[in-house]
């Protein structure tokens, strides 16, 4: 499994439906400081009606300092474990 970068805008356009989602975004408090939200994202819509994508998005961390690298370190290991893709967006 790869690590695809794309635009936060265009996450849910260019992915499979079902994937990790890794987001960094800087402090607002200490722009020094990198915060990262990990996130899996699965479309739960039926795949036998054509209706809009359903997307269900289940937080695993929420606004914690790490390092970019070591998100998508940790981000990596459990999609290998669920045989997912990981997409990461920086906004």
């Amino acid at each position: 499994m790869g690590v695809r970068i794309v635009h936060e805008e265009t996450a849910h356009q260019c992915c499979d439906t079902d994937y990790v989602r890794v987001s960094t975004s800087a402090d607002p408090d200490d722009d020094t400081v990198t915060l990262t939200t990990i996130e899996r994202v699965v479309d739960k819509s039926d795949a036998t009606i054509e209706e809009k994508p359903n997307w269900h998005i289940k937080t695993l961390v929420m606004s914690r300092q790490m390092s970019a690298n070591d998100a998508l370190g940790l981000a990596t290991c459990y999609a290998e474990r669920k045989k997912i893709p990981v997409i990461y967006t920086d906004q």
